[in-house]
């Protein structure tokens, strides 16, 4: 007779619960980081354009490691591995609040953080594949990513009320910020490892079926640079925006993000990968002419139409979820998928590194409009490939658990 032990059936509503309280920490903390560090680089250091744009490269530096970390930790599971990853962002959060005066400690700390945030990408994408029924994975991981988006307003609002109206310094909205990521770190190390996957991940996986979603993350990685770096620059330095504001336009874009995101997953679904990727390329290409030429329309407030940018920027983040769900259609199995989608972030951040040099070079040289020509040009790129795509409908690797397990909002 058999005696090996039969598992313990997933107690997938109790892991839901789990995971959507690690999301809702893990936006919460990005709400007050990302609206707070361009205006904190400027107001503590004033720095130039174009020492914002080298700053990238050792920021950047552990999402494009973030594949050899993961391998080299293949020992761990995704949650295990996830918890790190946070305590890690709250680490370095902790020492940008302590010791962020000083430009070679802020780096260094700036690091850390990196370190923790990136290595926590694929991990949240692996969990959440997992939470959801095949034909319905893009719809559930878009309305996991609303809840991402609510508590980012939440993080957003801190910033905005908190410095607007209380004054608080830089100092104070990190260490809220870590203490954030320090529960995510808690309640990730709650959730089970994956079932299957319980034993070692594979260490890296690299094959040329994955080729278009390898492609897909270049483009990714140039376009996001829009965004984190010179989107907000445009926003500080030509209309000298305080942080306060940019908090409330994160702020309006998480709240458009709760209802659309949701829908994008359902979109997703019903209309296919490469359709949704094609359409946010296409605004991607209007978003970088609007961020560059703005000021040249005969518009009585150009800012506006740059907050309107921002906002559809920050928003248009969520057909990340379309690359997700495209590797998971083509992957040969469910072990692959945490592999390649770390591979990814490393593809994503080779150019990430390479990009915001070049870009604040063209910037003190030629004038910030040509950053967002190349980057427009970038945008034409990406939806070129996204034409080559295909996703057979076929079946594709086992379902982590059957479809009637998944609880939670529909």
């Amino acid at each position: 007779m058999d005696s090996t032990p039969i598992p313990a059936p997933r107690n997938v509503r109790r892991e839901l619960f789990l995971f959507l309280i690690v999301v809702a920490a893990l936006g919460a903390t990005s709400g007050m980081f990302e609206t707070t560090f361009n205006n904190f680089l400027s107001d503590t250091f004033g720095i130039t354009a174009q020492a914002r744009g080298k700053l990238e490269f050792p920021r950047e530096l552990p999402g494009f490691l973030v594949a050899l970390l993961g391998g080299a930790l293949f020992f761990l599971s995704e949650t295990r591995l996830g918890a790190l990853a946070a305590v890690a962002t709250a680490a370095g959060l902790l020492g940008l609040a302590a010791l962020g005066d000083g430009y070679g400690r802020m780096v260094m700390c700036m690091v850390i953080w990196s370190a923790g945030a990136h290595m926590m990408m694929p991990v949240t994408n692996t969990i959440a594949l997992s939470l959801a029924p095949r034909e319905r994975r893009a719809a559930k991981m878009g309305q996991i990513g609303a809840t991402a988006m609510a508590a980012t307003i939440a993080g957003a609002g801190l910033v905005w009320l908190g410095m607007e109206h209380l004054h608080l310094p830089y100092r104070t909205v990190f260490t809220i910020a870590a203490a954030s990521a320090g529960a995510a770190a808690l309640f990730i190390a709650l959730i089970s490892p994956l079932p299957g996957r319980s034993g070692a991940r594979p260490k890296l996986v690299l094959k040329r079926k994955y080729s278009l979603y390898y492609l897909l993350n270049v483009f990714s990685g140039a376009r996001k640079q829009v965004f984190v770096t010179f989107g907000p620059w445009v926003l500080v330095k030509i209309f000298q925006e305080p942080a306060p504001t940019i908090a409330k336009l994160w702020v309006v874009a998480s709240a458009v993000g709760i209802v659309f995101q949701p829908q994008l997953g359902r979109l997703i679904d019903r209309l296919g990968e490469r359709a949704v990727l094609a359409a946010d390329a296409l605004l991607m290409i209007g978003v970088c002419l609007g961020y560059g030429f703005a000021h040249r329309l005969p518009l009585a407030q150009p800012v506006h139409l740059v907050y309107v940018c921002y906002v559809l920027d920050q928003i248009l983040f969520a057909c990340g979820i379309a690359r997700a769900t495209y590797l998971d259609k083509i992957a040969d199995s469910e072990a692959d998928i945490h592999a390649s989608l770390s591979l990814g972030v490393s593809i994503d951040h080779a150019v990430s590194m390479s990009i915001p040099a070049l870009g604040g070079l063209a910037w003190q040289r030629f004038g910030f409009p040509y950053v967002f020509l190349g980057a427009a040009a970038i945008a034409l790129g990406n939806l070129i490939t996204v034409t080559f795509l295909r996703t057979p409908r076929r079946p594709g690797p086992t379902p982590v658990f059957p479809a009637s397990d998944v609880t939670g909002p529909d």
